[in-house]
């Protein structure tokens, strides 16, 4: 398993998360990291990415001001803090990792490599 997501779980309205995602993926400064959702009956959307440096990060307007992505490359682990969580932030989220090749990377076919996903619940 070269990615691995943890952290989700139900959580009421305007709360908060924090999603990780531990990667086998050596060295993890190599590569940029991003996060998915799929909510029930609809696609896979893009939610943030970051550089392989950390130094500039990118959102869906969707989560803009409420997400942050971030990484420690000294642990290969990026992250998702999720506050002001609504319930229409419920899906399945994955984490993803390519090399760095100057890409917009808010497109799922960038990604080589995903993990098996969390579930984040929210209730109104």
């Amino acid at each position: 398993v070269q990615l691995q997501a943890s952290g989700g779980g139900l959580v009421q309205a305007g709360g908060s998360l924090r999603l990780s995602c531990a990667a086998s993926l050596h060295p993890f400064d190599n590569y940029v990291a991003g996060w998915f959702r799929q909510a029930p009956g609809k696609e896979r959307e893009f939610v943030a990415t970051i550089s392989w440096s950390g130094s500039s990060t990118y959102y869906a307007e969707s989560v803009k001001g409420r997400f942050t992505i971030s990484r420690d490359n000294a642990k290969s682990t990026a992250y998702l803090q999720m506050n002001s969580l609504k319930p229409e932030d419920t899906a399945i989220y994955f984490c993803a990792a390519t090399w760095q090749n100057g890409g917009r990377y808010d497109d799922a076919n960038e990604y080589a490599y995903w993990g098996q996903g969390t579930l984040v619940t929210v209730s109104s």
